[in-house]
């Protein structure tokens, strides 16, 4: 088994969360990680107030509305494992690619660099330990650089990998690398896409719109009338934070909330409670926070308590110090989720292909939305901080001492 270097040590929850949310949009831009279609810069310098026009050019109402729609539709498949349970999902067939094992499998991984794809790819390591028919798992770290990425996948492609797993840094620029495997070897694309229908299935969450959506929907329902929200966002130009901006905008241009301002914080956890303070100054008041990424929800509420002012309606996501501050602050809160249990499932769908079984060839995973009565349910006691409860660990081996929790 070649695996990549062992993950830095954790960092702090500051470091930690804003080294995830830069990570993430550095290496998405230009990625397309709800659809393959999405994807285009959009508006807005970095550290100045953001755009807020919703319909740029990632913007594809086709995939919006099938988005929004897939959060009422049942999954199918074994209940209590949403990593195995598909959305409408479309199988394609994979006859072809059936043969004996045990299998030799390959991942071009774009990087472990923050705590969510860290969380993710140990889950991905437990579960190719669950599969004896798995002989050989090769790995690639791709570090976040697109050269590296490329490189990786040419190599692997020379190892007789039974099959090819591939998370890519960016989509433009992998995309050629993923088309030139797509003929040698099954491909498993997941969390970020590409911009062709050559890999064997596509896994992913619902995806941006729908976050987005819930976390807009949610702070309509709980703001008065003319209430005076504050969005924040990381940085323009990445597919999955201007999706959810996107569904967001168009949930509040049809509300009678006041969106007071757009503002991209980088993802810093100092910038975030600058600019909440400066909004707090400015207007005396807030009545909502909307944010396209959760790494720095714990920072804009501690803005409000220096403040000391109540915390408003806020959304964050499924990282263990938001979903515990809001538990202890007893926050009103809401935390759309990207689930890092995604991981397991490229691993599922290539031992299912090698064995000649249908996959979706659009293989859309559940995505819960925590709720107020559902917080204690995703509670995870003695985790860290930074450990992202919708891992679908629970059941692996080594849990939770290999994510960082005590026994």
């Amino acid at each position: 088994m070649r695996l990549p270097a062992t993950p830095a040590p954790t960092l702090t929850r500051a470091a930690a969360a804003l080294a995830a949310a830069l990570s993430l949009t550095a290496s998405l831009t230009a990625c397309t990680s709800d659809l393959p279609q999405d994807g285009a810069a959009a508006s807005g310098t970095p550290g100045t107030s953001a755009a807020t026009d919703g319909r740029s050019a990632f913007f594809v109402q086709a995939d919006h509305d099938a988005q929004l729609a897939m959060r009422t539709q049942q999954p199918t498949g074994p209940a209590g494992k949403p990593w195995e349970q598909a959305i409408d999902p479309q199988p394609t067939d994979t006859a072809r690619y059936a043969k004996d094992g045990p299998y030799h499998l390959c991942f071009s991984n774009a990087a472990t660099d923050n705590p969510w794809r860290q969380v993710g790819w140990k889950s991905m390591q437990a579960e190719v330990s669950l599969h004896k028919e798995i002989e050989k798992f090769t790995v690639l770290d791709a570090e976040g650089k697109d050269d590296k990425q490329i490189s990786d996948i040419a190599e692997l492609q020379a190892k007789d990998c039974d099959a090819l797993i591939v998370s890519p840094n960016t989509t433009a620029t992998l995309t050629p690398a993923v088309k030139g495997a797509c003929p040698k070897v099954p491909v498993i694309v997941f969390d970020r896409g590409v911009a062709t229908d050559c890999p064997v299935t596509f896994i992913k969450p619902i995806g941006g719109y729908a976050f987005g959506a819930d976390a807009a929907e949610f702070l309509v329902d709980r703001v008065k009338p003319g209430g005076k929200v504050l969005a924040l966002r990381i940085l323009p130009g990445v597919d999955v934070l201007e999706t959810r901006w996107s569904a967001a905008k168009i949930v509040f241009d049809r509300s009678d909330l006041d969106i007071v301002g757009v503002e991209y914080t980088d993802g810093d956890a100092a910038k975030t409670k600058s600019i909440v303070s400066n909004y707090l100054q400015r207007h005396g008041t807030l009545d909502g926070v909307w944010m396209d990424a959760g790494a720095t929800s714990v920072a804009a509420v501690e803005a409000f308590e220096d403040a000391g002012v109540p915390v408003p309606p806020i959304n964050g996501e499924d990282q263990q110090d938001f979903l515990t501050k809001w538990k202890e602050a007893e926050l009103t809160a809401v935390a759309p989720t990207y689930p890092t249990y995604q991981w397991r499932t490229p691993v599922i769908a290539a031992l299912k292909i090698l064995k000649g079984e249908s996959v979706p060839k659009t293989w859309n995973l559940p995505q819960p939305t925590v709720t107020e009565d559902t917080l204690d349910t995703y509670l995870r006691p003695g985790m860290p901080p930074l450990h992202y409860a919708l891992c679908g660990c629970e059941d692996l081996p080594g849990y939770p001492q290999k994510w960082g929790g005590k026994q």
